[in-house]
């Protein structure tokens, strides 16, 4: 076991979606989006800094009215990856440091969550992790929802869209549903965005199968702890109504 190395929060944000424009912007219990994101996000202890990049000047300008720090980046990138990686350049970041790209429309993002994900970089070889945690059989068969298999030793096997593992006897089994946050060693979210699209990655729609497809490595964490993403403009009540709950307890 070493030191945990300097540890750098990115929350990449756009303002078109296709089913959602302005989602980042979108107001939940009087604040926007991003806001919630930011502050879940800098609870942690473990993060030395945590940043919003954008493209946009109207999700800059709002960020900025709630001093939110902000790395402007550029508007053609395929993917939160490549724009989290411009923003870890421009931010001059040591070359040890992790980076966590904090997806930007998880407003009840738990901050133990993020401390959880960069814990096994205290061993030299992590070079990628990312969190899972056990699902129901009804949750597995949703094709929206991700499913990732791992070793014994917490090393990804294959994420999917299908209920994984598959069992011919029927049985219930145990099934994990991947949460969508990854955290990365600078050097390995470099050679990641330089990697094409990988055959895998295109299939199932899952950019981690990129890393996979290369022999990059993820551990896997498990986490008991949860989040809700918002992926449409009804699913703001529901998160509000999250947020809210935790704010009374």
């Amino acid at each position: 076991m070493t030191r945990l190395p300097d540890c750098y929060g990115i929350i990449p944000a756009r303002y078109q979606s296709s089913r959602f424009p302005g989602k980042p912007l979108a107001e939940i219990a009087g604040r926007p989006m991003i806001w919630h994101v930011y502050e879940q996000a800098r609870r942690c202890p473990a993060l030395s800094a945590v940043v919003l990049a954008t493209d946009d000047d109207r999700i800059r300008s709002a960020a900025q009215r709630y001093e939110i720090p902000v790395v402007m980046t550029r508007a053609d990138h395929p993917s939160g990856t490549d724009r989290v990686l411009e923003a870890a350049d421009k931010m001059n970041l040591p070359a040890d440091a992790v980076v966590i790209n904090i997806q930007g429309d998880e407003p009840a993002l738990e901050p133990a969550m993020l401390a959880q994900l960069v814990q096994p970089f205290r061993k030299p070889d992590i070079q990628v992790t990312t969190l899972a945690r056990k699902i129901s059989a009804r949750e597995a068969a949703n094709p929206d929802r991700v499913k990732v298999v791992f070793s014994p030793a917490g090393t990804a096997l294959y994420f999917s869209r299908s209920s994984i593992p598959h069992h011919r006897d029927a049985r219930e089994d145990e099934f994990y549903g991947h949460i969508g946050l990854y955290a990365f060693r600078l050097q390995a979210l470099k050679k990641f965005v330089a990697l094409d699209q990988s055959p895998l990655e295109v299939a199932e729609k899952l950019e981690q199968l990129r890393l996979l497809e290369n022999n990059i490595p993820i551990h896997v964490v498990l986490s008991e702890l949860q989040s809700m993403g918002v992926d449409r403009p009804e699913d703001i009540a529901i998160v509000e109504q999250i947020i809210l709950k935790k704010k009374r307890s």
